[in-house]
């Protein structure tokens, strides 16, 4: 859709991002006649535009190929007309005072400004840097036990990382799975002692120090990995049926550097139990401010109550 604004039109909710979060707050904004602009940026509809099934969300008893999930996300935003913009935001400039005009610059050099913004921006997941790493996401690959763990159930699977979203996920995986091989870089976790006590009590954990992915095996999907024990200097092929990488994510917050509240990880802050932001009708929903469920519908949620509270917020005024 091409954005056609009257000139100086001051918006009522502008929305960043265009995953679960986004969509969710425009279906909430556009019942409550805020009439939101989503910016959907250079990968719309999220993330879950490259998975391949989505099987634990509510209410999709046989699942959904993820990127069909969106489509209908997309389309139930836009019967309650939301307008939906194929636009990357690249900067913004958000008021300190309540009531105040935030604005927000595109890709194409426009600025619009909007007294409420709702930031849905997302995280992207660290990547190993290995070839065909990204070629098979969905297809053996994977950044979440929790979303894709069921598809390998009773089968060989190997996690990589020493921090405490890896032992979480060894940990959940061995639930379901047969072989858990843990791969850390380190000689040492990371994680907390409690759940390395549960990694150690898991008899179908396999804990392998001192070593790093060298090479993905399959061609058309993941068939195995090719290991490389950097203290000993050897090295081992294991094959597995999916490879669950938990070295971090990093959240798309670049643009709002120095312009809100950020945790030393990068993740937005906002008041405990709600989405407002350290900036007056700035609100944060989905993995942008949330860097430990990451899932769809935690997202969806947050998207429901950043409207919600940019609602509350106009009612201040």
């Amino acid at each position: 859709m091409f954005l056609k604004l009257k000139k100086k039109q001051i918006q009522d909710c502008i929305i960043i991002g265009s995953g679960p979060a986004g969509y969710s707050a425009a279906i909430y904004a556009s019942r409550a006649d805020m009439n939101p602009i989503i910016f959907t940026g250079s990968l719309p509809g999220g993330q879950l535009t490259t998975t391949t099934d989505v099987d634990n969300y509510l209410g999709f008893p046989e699942g959904i190929n993820g990127n069909d999930f969106m489509k209908n996300c997309k389309k139930q935003a836009e019967r309650f007309n939301t307008k939906i913009i194929h636009q990357s935001v690249t900067r913004v400039i958000l008021s300190n005072q309540k009531g105040g005009i935030h604005r927000i610059f595109l890709d194409n050099k426009k600025c619009i400004e909007s007294r409420g913004v709702i930031i849905a921006t997302g995280s992207r997941p660290k990547f190993l840097g290995i070839n065909k790493e990204r070629k098979f996401m969905g297809l053996g690959v994977s950044f979440c036990a929790t979303c894709d763990g069921f598809f390998h159930k009773e089968k060989d699977v190997a996690v990589i990382g020493g921090g405490d979203s890896a032992l979480e996920e060894a940990n959940y995986l061995s639930k379901i799975c047969q072989k858990v091989y843990l791969i850390i870089r380190k000689d040492y976790f990371r994680a907390s002692k409690i759940l390395q006590d549960n990694i150690s009590k898991k008899n179908n954990i396999h804990i392998l120090f001192d070593s790093n992915v060298t090479e993905i095996i399959g061609n058309n999907f993941l068939e195995g990995i090719k290991i490389f024990n950097h203290k000993n200097k050897t090295n081992k092929t294991i094959f597995i049926s999916g490879l669950f990488i938990a070295i971090g994510h990093i959240p798309n917050t670049e643009i709002f550097l120095n312009e809100l509240d950020l945790n030393d990880r990068g993740y937005i802050m906002v008041k405990k139990g709600k989405t407002i932001t350290s900036k007056p009708g700035v609100f944060a929903s989905g993995d942008v401010q949330d860097p430990d469920y990451r899932q769809a519908i935690t997202s969806a949620g947050t998207g429901c109550m950043a409207a919600l509270d940019l609602e509350k917020y106009y009612l201040s005024l």
